[in-house]
């Protein structure tokens, strides 16, 4: 018998080998994706079965679809599958292989070409999809069934195909209240009006530090330039949660809030909001729970507090102080109220409550200093 022994696997490896490919996913969101490509798919071949008659020669789908599902629904998110880049990417993908295979007949030849100029065209009119590439193949090497419909291909079934796709997709994430089609995070402003750049940005990265980054590393990444200014913005503002985090809102916030009713007259809101000096005035309904908030921007020429109520930034008691600092900091926010389980509101932290909090948070940090 061999005396050889079987390396053993690090525990740490071994996790990474089961660990999501993609940041951020989830079993809850992978099973998610499957339940909607799996209703997508079905009923866009049902309605095609439906439209084209069961007896048609052409296909009630074609192949590409299925890719195609996997980017609607697994990574939303991904600028690859947004609807122009689905119904566009496949429907001109699938033009450029009819072409190809029209004005080439040797097939080996005419599969590159067609590829080739998929991803041009793709690429030209922003609307560059991977299942295109499959659509472009589809139409070279489709057969008799895809070179008798000839140029009416990439339209019946493709793009009919891929509006179906697209369609169901959009109803599904309204449902599953997700974001698509997907909306990148709009590049910070100056609320002001003022040359000056916004606070959130006056500190830390700019959005040239984001291009110089990206052109460095020659590579294209599957993310929008703005989501990934967003998520490198929420890094920074979680670092600082991990740094300072003993400190929670219940610590710093103010107790004795100042509120008004729903049903309170207009007058009593500016009264209140001026007698005492605030910026922000808390909104309960009759049961004293949270419905949002009042200032005088909301109150200047309003009759009465219904349809001028804004929606309040909220957070728990025990919730880090700091994580409030990109609610605190976005230009429009002056308060966050602090609600328990059941919205009724417990405090108040202010603009100047957490710089006080975070001067006082700053000696802690600061660099011994050896005798």
């Amino acid at each position: 018998m061999s005396n050889t022994t079987r390396p053993k696997t690090d525990p740490s490896q071994r996790s990474r080998l089961f660990s999501p490919i993609l940041a951020g996913a989830t079993l809850r969101e992978r099973m998610f994706a499957c339940l909607g490509a799996l209703i997508a798919i079905a009923l866009t071949g049902m309605v095609c079965g439906y439209l084209f008659g069961q007896g048609s020669h052409l296909p009630l789908i074609v192949a590409p679809m299925g890719a195609s599902a996997v980017l609607l629904f697994a990574v939303p998110a991904s600028p690859l599958a947004q609807p122009w880049s689905i119904i566009g990417g496949n429907t001109i993908s699938a033009m450029m292989g009819i072409l190809a295979a029209h004005f080439i007949h040797e097939p080996i030849i005419a599969i590159g070409v067609g590829v080739s100029l998929a991803i041009g065209a793709m690429s030209f009119t922003r609307c560059l999809h991977p299942p295109g590439g499959a659509a472009a193949l589809t139409a070279v090497l489709g057969g008799p069934a895809v070179a008798s419909w000839g140029l009416l291909f990439p339209f019946v079934p493709v793009a009919l195909n891929s509006c179906i796709l697209v369609a169901i997709g959009i109803l599904f994430h309204k449902l599953g209240r997700r974001n698509y089609p997907h909306v990148p995070a709009a590049v910070p402003v100056n609320t002001h009006q003022t040359i000056d750049l916004p606070s959130i940005v006056r500190v830390g990265f700019r959005e040239e530090d984001v291009d110089a980054a990206l052109a460095k590393f020659e590579e294209t990444f599957d993310i929008d330039r703005g989501d990934l200014s967003r998520l490198l913005r929420q890094v920074e503002a979680e670092a600082v949660v991990r740094s300072h985090g003993t400190v929670t809102c219940a610590d710093i916030m103010s107790r004795d809030v100042i509120a008004v009713n729903e049903n309170a007259a207009v007058e009593e809101a500016r009264s209140l909001l001026l007698k005492h000096n605030v910026r922000t005035l808390p909104v309960k309904n009759g049961s004293g729970r949270l419905i949002g908030t009042v200032g005088l921007r909301e109150l200047m020429e309003a009759e009465q507090l219904a349809g001028h109520v804004a929606k309040a930034a909220t957070a728990p008691p025990d919730a880090p102080a700091v994580s409030l600092l990109p609610d605190l900091t976005d230009g429009h926010t002056h308060a966050v109220i602090i609600v328990d389980a059941g919205g009724h509101v417990l405090g108040l932290i202010s603009q100047t409550d957490l710089l006080s909090a975070m001067a006082h948070m700053l000696p802690e940090q600061a660099p011994r200093i050896a005798a």
